[in-house]
Order: C-alpha cells, then structure tokens, then sequence
C-alpha cells in the first residue's frame, strides 16, 4: 500500500512517501514560506523521484490537528482534493500522536509532546513507549504550562519534550521539580514521517468525512463571541 503523508500544523510543512511500515521518501520545508506554496509540490518532486505519479497512491495521511489553524486548513484541503480528484480515501491522525511517532521511541520512555497554543497554554499529550510504539497516557487538550507542571511532578517519571512546543516548555517548567529532556532537533519538530507512522492500522475515509481537529476556538471566533455578547 503506497500512502502520500502530509503535516502542515506548525510553521515547517513536510510530506513523505510510504510502502506499507516502510518511509521510502521523505521531504521538509522549513523556510517560513506559505505552506499552500510548498507541500503540494514536494509531494509531487517525491513521486516523481520514486517513479511514481498521484494515481499510484492508495491513500493519503495528513494531520488533522491540533495546530495552527491557518496551517491545518491548507494541509486538509491540499489532503482532501487530492482525495477527491484521484477518488482515494484519507486518513487523519492527532498531530500530537504523530509527533509521538516521529520522536524517539525506545521502550519505556515516557513523551511529552507539546505545542505552544500561545496564551499561556500548549497542546498536550502524553505518551509512553511499549515495544516500539507509542501508547496514549492522555487525550488531546489545550491545557497551562502550570497544570502539565503540576500533572508531570505527579506521574514522577523523566519525560522526553517533542514538538514546537518543547523549548517553551523546557524554560518554563520547574526541572527542580520534574526531570524533563529536550528531543533531538530532527526529532523534535513534528513531521510527515510521523504522520506516515501514525496512520499505519488506521481506517481510512472519504474525503468528505474527515474534519480537522482545534481544541479550542479561533482568535478570529474569540473576537466575535466577544462582540455579540457584548451586543
């Protein structure tokens, strides 16, 4: 089964191609540039690359969230014409799982994956390694750096950070109270790998059905539930 993998949540856009469990291609564009401008055609450069052309794909993963807004709404839509135009189905998976995925992930390890959701909070979830693979801790949430403080200090485990999230995180937690440890950069950032991994066993839809992930409300829904209950 050949799946096209695609992340757009954070400011790096990547995608990746894989045959069954194994990566046979992986591209990362991290210049800041919008990522409409550039996942579709790294998508594209890879198959090329492999012999490949879209019609091959069986089925394409994307992040469906949490993230940012803007960057989840480009990777779905690019993730859901795909689907549409080539009539394949999707798979979408937690970006936080993805990250979990795509960090290090060596048995008993206990991951932290993070992002920052600005105004004090990060888009958390937790995770523990058993034979080779992720295992859910906790769900998705958008939670304080002061409750993950005080729920990390409580499990009394060392955590591994993931995510862009992580150096936040790192300066901010108090490490005379929990051991934390900042992933390798190339493993830090959360990436299309990850996706790739983390949609492997999982059903996938038609393209219509799968809808994005946000946790909370945008600035833009904030700023006008402000105004009408001020109306």
């Amino acid at each position: 089964m050949l799946t096209l993998a695609l992340e757009s949540s954070a400011k790096a856009a990547s995608a990746a191609v894989f045959e069954d469990e194994k990566m046979l291609a992986f591209s990362i564009q991290n210049a800041g540039l919008t990522h409409s401008r550039t996942l579709l055609p790294m998508a594209e450069d890879m198959l090329k690359n492999l012999g490949k052309s879209p019609a091959d794909i069986d089925r394409v993963a994307v992040s469906r969230g949490p993230g940012s807004f803007t960057g989840l709404r480009i990777g779905l839509a690019e993730a859901k014409g795909l689907g549409w135009a080539l009539d394949k189905p999707l798979v979408g998976v937690s970006t936080l799982e993805a990250m979990a995925w795509g960090g290090p992930v060596l048995d008993g390890q206990m991951l932290c994956c993070a992002m920052d959701a600005r105004r004090g909070q990060v888009y958390n979830a937790l995770f523990t390694v058993e034979g080779g693979k992720p295992v859910r801790l906790t769900e998705d949430r958008a939670i304080s750096i002061g409750e993950l403080e005080s729920e990390l200090i409580a499990r009394q485990e060392p955590w591994i950070l993931l995510g862009d999230g992580a150096e936040l995180c790192y300066s901010t937690l108090d490490r005379s109270q929990v051991t934390v440890f900042l992933a390798p950069e190339p493993l830090r950032v959360q990436s299309a790998r990850g996706v790739g991994l983390a949609a492997m066993g999982k059903e996938a839809v038609p393209a219509g059905e799968l809808m994005p992930q946000y946790l909370r409300m945008s600035q833009a829904e904030r700023e006008r539930l402000a105004k009408l209950e001020k109306e």
